[in-house]
């Protein structure tokens, strides 16, 4: 690298030299010397000047060099094209205007303001295009489709919106997402964060057995995910510096992405935090009880004892899908079978819960 920054060096000299040398020798009074006013003696003059420089500065530019190398190579493949597809535009914008600006007449402004106007707007295009790129993506993707079924459908095409379903760490290690992805019930873009991968990776690399197991859990739940073929599954490099907590990134990510962006969890504070922030959010744990066998007050039914309640003479069961049945009076039979009449049904979106008595003789 130190070579070629060098190689630039004199081939950029060389040019120099030949542009700016013929005026210094005319305004010098030394244009009337044939070996000073020669255009191949310019270009060698500048060229070894800048190369000698060179030997000061190209340490510096190396590291400029390896600099801009490791940013680059860090930004997504999408980011960087769409940026520079935005920076184009901004510089062709700037060109056009500096038309309209030569007819003023000044010298200084149509020098200098076409010079700053391409930096503005090539740096505006540029951040455009690389924060609107999911959103350009979305446009082009949208018309491609829409114009496809008309041609083949004869009729007006009806917009198509973009659904996004961002998951959170609990979800992921929950691993129900996964099942219910696989039979097709989710549709869309599944939309992992980068800090939610972050704070999965630090769950697995906890001296923590448990955690170490849970997060283990939820990177081959994701693993499951993208290698299924029913549902998309999407990274983003999204991330939000000033906010620490990953469900406040979550809810403002999700705000940020389109109206139809949905937060996908069975953490039953992160869905209270949504609903303030009227953010649109599924909870898999809704989807689990409401496809539980209705339970009606009145019903019989045969369960296990297994310990007692936080109340006086009270017993706790379990139904196979592990909703907690609270046996009234039930303490006596811990250990037994009984059968139980159910008196009432609580559900939440923490779960559902299950008061029972015994059945009378």
């Amino acid at each position: 690298m130190k070579k070629f920054v060098q190689i630039a060096f004199l081939l950029i000299g060389g040019a120099l030299g030949l542009v700016f040398l013929p005026p210094l020798y005319e305004l010098l009074h030394l244009s009337s010397n044939p070996w000073l006013d020669n255009p191949y003696v310019s270009v060698a003059l500048g060229a070894l000047l800048l190369f000698t420089l060179s030997f000061a500065f190209s340490d510096y530019f190396v590291r400029l060099i390896s600099w801009m190398e490791e940013v680059l190579f860090k930004v997504p493949i999408g980011d960087l094209l769409f940026g520079t597809l935005g920076l184009i535009i901004g510089l062709i914008v700037a060109y056009f205007l500096g038309f309209a600006i030569d007819s003023i007449g000044f010298p200084i402004i149509t020098k200098v303001l076409p010079i700053i106007l391409s930096f503005v707007l090539g740096y505006l295009g540029f951040r455009v295009g690389f924060k609107k790129r999911d959103e350009l993506i979305q446009l082009f993707t949208l018309r491609g489709n829409n114009t496809k079924k008309k041609a083949s459908e004869g009729v007006e095409p009806q917009e198509v919106r973009g659904s996004y379903k961002l998951l959170d760490t609990s979800v992921i290690i929950d691993g129900r997402i996964a099942d219910i992805s696989e039979t097709g019930f989710i549709e869309g873009t599944l939309v992992v964060p980068q800090f939610v991968l972050t704070e999965l990776q630090h769950i697995a690399d906890s001296s923590d057995t448990l955690k170490r197991t849970r997060g283990r859990r939820g990177l081959d739940i994701l693993k499951k995910l993208q290698d299924e073929r029913m549902t998309k599954v999407q990274i983003t490099e999204e991330d939000f510096e000033d906010v620490q907590e990953v469900d406040l990134k979550l809810v403002r990510l999700a705000k940020k992405m389109e109206n139809d962006t949905q937060i996908v969890t069975n953490d039953f504070n992160l869905n209270k935090v949504c609903e303030l922030h009227h953010v649109k959010v599924l909870n898999i744990n809704d989807l689990a009880n409401a496809v539980k066998p209705v339970v009606i007050p009145g019903e019989d039914m045969q369960v296990m004892v297994i310990k007692d309640g936080k109340e006086h003479n009270q017993g706790v069961a379990y139904l196979d899908d592990g909703t907690m049945i609270v046996v009234e009076g039930g303490r006596s039979y811990i250990g037994q079978a009984i059968t139980v009449t159910v008196t009432s049904v609580l559900q939440t979106s923490a779960g559902r819960m299950i008061f029972a008595k015994p059945k009378d003789d």
